[in-house]
C-alpha cells in the first residue's frame, strides 16, 4: 500500500471511530477522543463528563464498547481509557452536544444558545462564538451566531488558542450544524502585553550591566592569559638564544 494511501486511510479510521464514539457516549458528555497505537494494541483515552455512565456497573459498558469496536474496526487489543473533564463547560464538544441536545428537546433556538453561551462565559473563558445553521424556525435554512467576548478569526493563533467542536441536531426539518468556538482562560493572546514597574525595569537594566561587566572582565582576563603566554614563549626563546 502506497505511503499517501495508508495516511488517508489512518486518517478515515480515526475519524469514523470518534463519530462512533460521539454517538455511543453522546449521554455521558463526550468531550473527544484520542487514539495512540502502542505494542499492546490501540489506546483509546475517551472524555466525558460523566464518566459512571461510560463505564457502567461492574464495568459492563465499557467492556461491551470495547468489543463492538474490536469487531467494527477490526482493531487489534483496543484499550479503553476514560477521563473526565476537567471542565465541562470550557469543552467545546461537550458544549455543542449540549446544545444540540437542548435543540432535539425543543429548546426555541435563541433561548438554548444564549444559555449555553452564559455557561461558557460563567466558567471563565476569554471569549465564545456558537454558530448554528440549518433550517432554525421555517422551510428556509439560516445561520444564527451568538458571540460575547473575545474571538480571533485569522492567522497562526487560531490554530493555537481556539478550541473548537461540531455536532449536529435532528429536527423534524432537517438537521442544524451547532458549532462551538472557545478560547480559554489560559490562553496567551497575541496582542496581550504587560506594563511593567519602574522598579523591575531598573532592577533589568542593572542586571544587564553587571552582566556585560561581566563579560568584560572575562574578556580582560582571557586578554591577560594570552599576553603570560606569549611572553612564557619570548622568555624560552631568549634562553634557546642564549644557550646557542
Amino acid at each position: 500500500m502506497p505511503v499517501e494511501k495508508k495516511f488517508i486511510m489512518e486518517g478515515l479510521e480515526k475519524y469514523r471511530l470518534n463519530e462512533f464514539l460521539a454517538k455511543s457516549l453522546m449521554t455521558a458528555g463526550y468531550g473527544g477522543a484520542e487514539l495512540n497505537r502502542t505494542p499492546l494494541g490501540m489506546q483509546i483515552i475517551v472524555y466525558v463528563e460523566k464518566p459512571g455512565l461510560v463505564i457502567g456497573r461492574g464495568g459492563e459498558k465499557i467492556r461491551k464498547t470495547t468489543e463492538e469496536i474490536r469487531k467494527k474496526f477490526n482493531l487489534d487489543n483496543p484499550q479503553i481509557e476514560v477521563v473526565e473533564s476537567e471542565n465541562a463547560r470550557l469543552n467545546p464538544l461537550i458544549m455543542a452536544n449540549r446544545l444540540a441536545n437542548l435543540l432535539e428537546r425543543g429548546w426555541y433556538f435563541r433561548r438554548a444558545g444564549h444559555n449555553i453561551l452564559r455557561e461558557i462565559m460563567n466558567a471563565g473563558a476569554l471569549g465564545c462564538e456558537i454558530v448554528l445553521a440549518g433550517k432554525l424556525t421555517g422551510p428556509r435554512a439560516r445561520t444564527e451566531k451568538f458571540v460575547k467576548g473575545y474571538m480571533i478569526h485569522a492567522g497562526e493563533p487560531v490554530n493555537d488558542i481556539v478550541k473548537r467542536g461540531y455536532t449536529i441536531a435532528k429536527k423534524k426539518l432537517g438537521v442544524i450544524g451547532v458549532n462551538v468556538r472557545i478560547i480559554l482562560p489560559s490562553a496567551r493572546l497575541p496582542d496581550k502585553f504587560e506594563v511593567k514597574e519602574k522598579e523591575e525595569v531598573t532592577v533589568a537594566v542593572k542586571d544587564k550591566e553587571e552582566a556585560t561587566v561581566a563579560v568584560k572582565d572575562k574578556e580582560e582576563a582571557t586578554v591577560a592569559v594570552k599576553d603570560k603566554e606569549e611572553a612564557t614563549v619570548a622568555v624560552k626563546d631568549k634562553e634557546e638564544a642564549t644557550e646557542g
